[in-house]
């Protein structure tokens, strides 16, 4: 997939994570989808398969009354890109380490993209 494509549809699938349309992202996904989520150094959330990734999806878009990703940097090699991250979202209810409704979280972050079929087919977030 030439990079302009990746980039596209990468910032489309941003635009509907950051306006919580799951089915809009779905849309973007390869069936066989694998995402992973990397906190810390460890995997702390991990799927396979479009419907475990909407499930994931649906719950996280629960947690937060407002979210904003925005990327600051691209990086391509081959049907991969490496995107830099800024986060920045509200919490829309208590959460089991502490953190309180309306709690405002800041982080840096970054996500590798990889595409296979004209479709995202693997998300890594890294934070």
């Amino acid at each position: 997939m030439n990079p302009m494509k990746m980039k596209d549809m990468i910032e489309e699938y941003v635009r509907l994570y950051n306006s919580f349309d799951v089915e809009g992202m779905v849309a973007l996904l390869h069936k066989d989808i694998e995402f992973r989520n990397n906190s810390s150094g460890s995997v702390d959330v991990e799927t396979k398969g479009i419907e475990k990734f909407r499930e994931i999806a649906e719950q996280s878009k629960s947690l937060f009354s407002y979210r904003c990703q925005t990327i600051v940097g691209y990086s391509f090699e081959d049907d991969k890109v490496q995107v830099e991250i800024d986060y920045e979202g509200i919490l829309a209810k208590d959460l089991p380490n502490g953190m309180k409704a309306g709690h405002r979280i800041h982080m840096k972050g970054s996500s590798v993209f990889a595409f296979r079929d004209d479709k995202v087919a693997v998300i890594e977030d890294y934070s």
